[in-house]
């Protein structure tokens, strides 16, 4: 019981007062907020300007047939919008309506499917909830002025749902949420020529981008699949106030392609030679656009490229004509909103000739249940476990209590040093060195005294390769000519694990498991 107060207390205790008090007050509200009905006045003045640049992923597929996550379903005879069997994030998915501007759909078939939403309104749960309105309000807008659909019924529903976003944003949990709602509210004020919508917009834009894009462009939350989300989103807020010029005009456009300039460099130093990005914290594939189409976008709408080093969002990546080595030596963050964060400190991944080595494992779910547990645990990680103990303490699906901090760092040319604090109320720091060379790389763990071996090294390989050989200290890759020395190890051994390769959908590999005490060398032979 006590443990559990502990846990609590040092999971609340980073969070904003503002969030705090939101927490609070919408749970007193919620009762009766989310049966009031909207009937809220507009003026329709016409469509905005819209062309796609760039098209949602295919997730439906006619005749009511439905795929989001890698799972599908086929509704028979009408669509349940609250369908839960596949759990929350389908279901929100399904509320989304991504699939309006996917390439494929007619505008028949989008309206088909608005007006059935529209029919089942009274019944909504999940898709009543901000985050849903926001992303759903964005891809009508879209679908609706691109097609120039003018229909009095939607317009009332999207006007009452815009008026219901503005009434209750998401400050109860800030970061890419209320980000979410500041872009979805610039998409409303353009399209129902609204300033209040406006005005809010632009006052959380300039507030939230100022906080979540960090000084190397990275976003806060630190997930490359959430920084491509976002970067997107800003793309089209921009590529908005440039179609559709006439209505407001002030220095908003000239501050969202500044963001959106860092937010470019930021992509292309993190982004692999074979378009991936590194899947650490909560990324995975098929969620977010490539990196690829998002600097044609922005190429398109004529964003800088700055060259901005990685710095403050704890990550570095290194890049030869041989190898690509990324390392997280960072704190979690944001402190206040971890929810995406990872007991991942001092975790690396390697790609070499483009083809991916050691890996993060990344996550399949977002359901709370073990597997997440297990995905965003130290042993999902290329770093050091001691003990069996997670390096910060990620609990209940997207919470964080104790965080693992970066207590010392070094960097040099060819060499990064750094230690963190995440074991020392078991007496431990750790600290992690990397050496880089052109045919070799070394890194260095140390435990600050004896684990008693129990300090254990993983290193996760993609699930393309083999299962490796242990000779005596030395494990071979034979497909790729590798091998791995582990100096001063007590025990080596090869574990099977599931590799994400997407939301439901895992691969099996393998990963090595090295047993020390308070000292490991590991030499990587390219």
């Amino acid at each position: 019981m006590w443990n559990n107060i502990f846990r609590f207390f040092n999971t609340i205790i980073y969070l904003k007062p503002i969030q705090l008090f939101y927490l609070f007050f919408y749970r007193m509200k919620n009762l009766f907020y989310y049966k009031k009905k909207f009937n809220s006045k507009y003026k329709f003045n016409g469509f905005i300007n819209w062309h796609d640049q760039i098209f949602s992923l295919k997730s439906y597929n006619r005749n009511l047939s439905f795929n989001f996550l890698n799972i599908s379903k086929h509704f028979s005879n009408k669509i349940d919008w609250n369908f839960s069997e596949h759990g929350k994030l389908w279901v929100y998915n399904l509320n989304y309506f991504d699939f309006l501007n996917q390439q494929e759909i007619s505008a028949e078939t989008g309206v088909k499917l608005i007006k059935d939403y529209v029919k089942n309104k009274k019944n909504l749960k999940d898709g009543r909830e901000p985050y849903p309105i926001s992303l759903r309000g964005i891809n009508w807008i879209k679908f609706l002025s691109k097609n120039k659909i003018k229909n009095s019924s939607i317009n009332t529903i999207l006007h009452n749902d815009y008026s219901l976003l503005n009434n209750n944003l998401e400050y109860h949990l800030l970061g890419n949420h209320l980000l979410e709602n500041a872009f979805s509210l610039l998409f409303g004020a353009y399209y129902f020529k609204n300033c209040k919508f406006y005005n809010k917009s632009k006052k959380l834009l300039i507030l939230e981008l100022e906080e979540q894009i960090l000084s190397d462009g990275g976003h806060f939350e630190l997930s490359p699949m959430y920084h491509q989300i976002i970067f997107s989103r800003l793309l089209d807020c921009i590529y908005l106030i440039k179609l559709n010029p006439l209505w407001q005009k002030d220095d908003l456009l000239s501050f969202l392609e500044n963001k959106a300039s860092y937010m470019n460099s930021w992509l292309y130093n993190i982004t692999y030679k074979n378009g991936n990005i590194p899947m650490v914290n909560d990324s995975t594939f098929n969620i977010a656009h490539k990196s690829e189409k998002l600097f044609s976008y922005a190429k398109h709408l004529n964003i800088k490229y700055n060259e901005i080093p990685l710095s403050s969002s704890g990550y570095r990546k290194i890049s030869n004509d041989t190898y690509e080595l990324f390392l997280d030596i960072g704190n979690i963050g944001p402190n206040y909103q971890p929810g995406h964060s990872h007991s991942d400190t001092f975790n690396f991944e390697l790609i070499k000739n483009s083809k991916p080595v050691f890996v993060d494992s990344g996550i399949s779910t977002y359901e709370k249940n073990k597997k997440r547990q297990i995905e965003r645990s130290t042993c999902s990680h290329n770093t050091v476990e001691i003990g069996g103990e997670n390096q910060t303490d990620v609990w209940g699906g997207f919470r964080v209590a104790k965080r693992a901090n970066i207590t010392k760092l070094e960097e040099k040319s060819n060499f990064i040093e750094a230690s963190h604090n995440g074991y020392v109320s078991q007496g431990y720091i750790h600290t992690r060195s990397f050496l880089w060379e052109k045919k070799e790389i070394i890194l260095i763990d140390k435990i600050s005294k004896s684990t008693s071996n129990t300090a254990k090294a993983f290193f996760h390989l993609h699930s393309s390769l083999a299962k490796p050989l242990v000779s005596g200290k030395n494990v071979i890759l034979k497909s790729l000519e590798m091998y791995i020395e582990f100096e001063s190890a007590s025990k080596i051994y090869i574990e099977e694990y599931q590799l994400s390769k997407g939301f439901n959908k895992s691969s099996l590999a393998f990963k090595i498991v090295v047993i020390f005490d308070q000292i490991l060398k590991t030499k990587i032979k390219l």
